[in-house]
This record gives structure tokens, C-alpha cells and sequence, in this order.
């Protein structure tokens, strides 16, 4: 799984940073998502996918490659 996220769709909502802490975070200065790693371990990537189904911006977007 490789994960990609849309720094400009995002609203800063908070809700990947709540639910896959080891992937994602979020900037000091306005909230916007950062990426910690494109490529979750396993163990992880249940929460990415729930991350990124639950992103009101829809600014993450998973492949599978």
C-alpha cells in the first residue's frame, strides 16, 4: 500500500491524525495533513484505510502499489 495525500483538499479535520498516529500528522501553523510514511507497515494499514475513508476532504487516496 503506498498512501498520498492532497495537502491542498485538506481541511485540517484531524481525523487521520486521531486514528493512524504512526502515518499521519498534522502542521503547527494551520492544521493541514503531513505524511510520516507512504508506505504503513501492515499492522497499520487497516487504520490508513479508515483514515481515508472517513476524510471529509477525501485528500487521502491509497494504491496498491
Amino acid at each position: 500500500m503506498k498512501v498520498i495525500v492532497d495537502q491542498d483538499a485538506c481541511t485540517g479535520s484531524g481525523q487521520c491524525v486521531l486514528i493512524a498516529p504512526g502515518v499521519f500528522d498534522q502542521r503547527d501553523e494551520d492544521g493541514i495533513v503531513t505524511l510520516l510514511h507512504d508506505t504503513p507497515e501492515p499492522g497499520l494499514q487497516e487504520d490508513v484505510r479508515e483514515a481515508a475513508r472517513i476524510c471529509p476532504a477525501l485528500a487521502i487516496t491509497l494504491t496498491t502499489s
